[in-house]
């Protein structure tokens, strides 16, 4: 069930809808549920601060739901909290700042997003040095897709102390010399760079954002 069927929301229950996942869609708009009533197979209207709403709609029914509510934070919270006193099993909740994801969280959520927070860091990031795409995925440990600098080039990977030097470790790698048709492959201690190869490194946000600025 996604619950709220703004951007975030839609886009959402959308993409799940087109990877065979079964999902209903509830909102209290029904402008929104009327425009997405030929794209998803199932969408109500439907006041999700109800608790007999929520069970008429066989909440007990569903794995996971993922309250998406946007800028409402009283009904977000209030909806999260319900979910919970329900037992849903699985509960994903959209915040818009951090403490409103703390109390998502006290409430009932398992997992709570920040979708514009976490955009806006990974945009900084991108801009700030020379990362291709950045991926935090934890606290303060973080994937780093970038190019190799100098001092690993043609040098197999075991030889370079990278680990010992920058606190990193490249996972993968797609080779440059295979042009449009490259693919990634796991990197190994024999894996030996060459410039204009693209690189998967993982390590601290601190080491992985240190190696990223080195030519």
């Amino acid at each position: 069930m996604v619950i709220g069927l703004g951007r975030f929301g839609s886009a959402l229950a959308l993409e799940l809808t087109s990877r065979g996942t079964e999902v209903l869609g509830v909102d209290t708009n029904r402008k929104l549920v009327q425009n997405l009533s030929g794209r998803l197979p199932h969408v109500v209207v439907a006041d999700s601060t109800d608790i007999e709403a929520l069970r008429q709609l066989g909440i007990a029914e569903f794995r996971r739901a993922v309250v998406a509510i946007g800028t409402d934070i009283q009904a977000s919270i209030l909806t999260a909290s319900l979910l919970s006193e329900l037992e849903v099993p699985d509960i994903w909740a959209k915040a818009i700042n951090r403490q409103h994801g703390r109390i998502l969280s006290r409430v009932g959520a398992h997992h709570v997003v920040l979708p514009e927070h976490d955009m806006g860091e990974r945009v900084a990031h991108l801009l700030s040095g020379r990362m291709l795409d950045y991926i935090e995925v934890d606290e303060d440990f973080a994937m780093v897709k970038t190019k190799p600098p100098r001092d690993i080039v043609s040098v197999p990977l075991g030889e370079t102390g990278l680990r010992a030097r920058y606190g990193v470790t490249v996972v993968a790698v797609k080779s440059q010399a295979r042009g449009d048709t490259a693919t990634f492959t796991y990197a190994t201690s024999d894996t030996v760079l060459m410039y204009g190869d693209v690189i998967l490194v993982v390590g601290t946000i601190r080491d992985v954002e240190r190696f990223a600025e080195v030519d």
